[in-house]
């Protein structure tokens, strides 16, 4: 679903072990394969970072050599390709998968792992795409020019797919000096990108790692951190920032030869909040692409120079850590960590690659790409529409602008109940909404009609839906009843982010398959 000029933002280093590193198999392919993917044979490094189609080509190398392993080993597997599974039902002797074809088809375990779910259609009449993908849905026919604004919702590593993938259908991108020129062709004078982002910010650039691969219990063990849940076993957010993230915060900005901005941290009334506040302030600019060609430098100094930026590490460690332990947070906190928190660490974490970064400016600087701040709505298409209209509000100030091809790229939101791709589930209560309770149920009482649409009675508690389905530190299902499945699992990212809300990444996929595989050896020695 992608092309040669959209990047991956993870290195050979950053992944988890397979059969064969990324560069190792990069530095095996045929000179003329590497040039199809924009590689220079001579230049394959284990930090470098590559396109997302050679990422995918290398992960579909990978998936064939395990099975053949598997093979080998006396384990059958069979594949059912190209099929798609309509509906599930699960029953004392076993879960039943039904085919669209009508096969069906019974297992003892089943593990759901669909990937992105995009429950809205796009609607090409009008230009509105509800998702980047497959690229090739957005690009121009042979001959044919877009000779006018794009927009995309969202400055995003996919909305930075979009812009490059017509960009380089437009121009050219040329190195002069030190500098990368975009030189647009002839006849595109309208053609240009406006990317619309809610706090008119670019995402932090790619930068160097002393420990490449996250890991759960760097900071903290699972021990430690169940010591510090309070009384009636909530982890609070707070808690966790003052006896876990502080001293780490600390020692970062010390080692990185930043005590300045360790000093505040010696206060303990500054908060998780604060912090997020302090750093968003320092790397704050009136212009987002002045502040990316500033950040620029100290980015290529820390990848070309090996010098980490130990605090964008710890930060990326201690809330990876908190990630798998979410669901202990009462509904009070993780209201504060996804209004408060979540936008500057996405913002932080991004670490878009120095290649991309440098075509972004490049455009910048042609007049071919801007962003503009303000929460985007698209407008609902009124019959016969051949635009798409949207409102941008700028702190109460709202305006309104139409696109002729106008593209969502905010990512993937948690999949509502009524939405789970199979309803059998649904129908016989096997599935319920992720929720958490609140500490203080006048919390609840104090939240915005918008909010109170998503709060639920329950146990005499309030609760308050989290977004996508309950599954427990397993990843197995919970039904209506709170009981869990132990023959459903559900790892798919827009289903589990209420429960796991920063489970990003090609590294969390394998950790969240080592929890889950445990988790089956421990129910196989219980019954044994």
């Amino acid at each position: 679903t992608t092309e040669r000029w959209n990047m991956s933002n993870i290195s050979s280093e950053e992944l988890p072990p397979m059969e064969i590193s990324l560069a190792e198999w990069l530095r095996g392919l045929n000179p003329e394969r590497l040039q199809e993917l924009g590689i220079d044979p001579g230049e394959i490094s284990e930090s470098e970072v590559y396109s997302r189609l050679a990422l995918g080509e290398y992960l579909h190398a990978q998936y064939h050599a395990i099975m053949a392993g598997l093979s080998a080993a006396g384990i059958a597997v069979r594949e059912h390709a190209h099929t798609k599974i309509v509906d599930m039902k699960e029953e004392a002797h076993g879960v039943t998968l039904f085919e669209d074809s009508g096969a069906q088809f019974t297992f003892d375990q089943v593990v759901v792992a669909t990937g992105h779910h995009w429950p809205e259609d796009d609607e090409p009449e009008r230009g509105y795409y509800i998702s980047p993908w497959p690229i090739s849905k957005l690009l121009p026919a042979e001959g044919e020019v877009f000779n006018f604004p794009i927009g995309t919702l969202g400055a995003s590593l996919s909305a930075f797919d979009v812009v490059s993938s017509l960009a380089y259908r437009h121009g050219k991108f040329v190195k002069e000096g030190s500098r990368l020129i975009y030189h647009p062709n002839p006849g595109t004078e309208e053609f240009r990108l406006v990317m619309h982002a809610s706090d008119g910010l670019l995402p932090h650039l790619q930068y160097g790692q002393a420990r490449p691969l996250r890991a759960i219990e760097r900071y903290v063990s699972e021990k430690d951190l169940l010591a510090l849940r309070d009384d009636e076993g909530f982890l609070r957010l707070e808690t966790y920032f003052d006896r876990v993230c502080r001293p780490v915060f600390i020692e970062a900005f010390k080692k990185g030869g930043t005590p300045d901005l360790a000093a505040p941290l010696a206060d303990p009334d500054f908060g998780i909040v604060d912090f997020a506040e302090q750093m968003k302030e320092t790397h704050e600019y009136a212009d987002a692409f002045e502040g990316m060609r500033w950040e620029m430098k100290e980015a290529e100094d820390s990848v070309n120079h090996d010098r980490p930026i130990h605090w964008k590490e710890a930060l990326d460690d201690l809330m990876y850590t908190l990630n798998f332990y979410a669901e202990m947070m009462p509904a009070e906190d993780h209201l504060t960590l996804h209004a408060k928190f979540m936008p500057f660490l996405m913002n932080v974490i991004a670490a878009l690659p120095l290649p991309s970064a440098r075509v972004l400016l490049a455009l910048r600087d042609a007049g071919k790409l801007s962003i503009v701040q303000g929460r985007v709505s698209v407008e609902d298409a009124s019959e016969g529409a051949t635009t798409t209209k949207i409102t941008i509000d700028h702190d109460g100030d709202e305006s309104e602008t139409s696109y002729r091809m106008f593209i969502n790229c905010a990512g993937q939101k948690p999949l509502e109940v009524d939405d789970y791709p199979f309803p059998g589930l649904c129908k016989n209560d096997g599935i319920r909404a992720a929720r958490t309770r609140f500490k203080d149920p006048a919390a609840a009482a104090s939240l915005p009609d918008n909010k109170k649409e998503k709060l639920l009675e329950e146990n005499g508690g309030v609760h308050f839906a989290i977004g996508g389905i309950d599954i427990d530190r397993g990843y197995r299902v919970v039904g209506v009843d709170g009981q869990a499945s132990q023959r459903i699992f559900d790892i798919a990212f827009p289903h589990t982010s209420g429960e796991r809300p920063y489970s990003y990444g090609l590294q969390a996929c394998n950790d969240t398959a080592r929890i889950l595989v445990a988790g089956w050896i421990e129910q196989l020695k219980n019954a044994g």
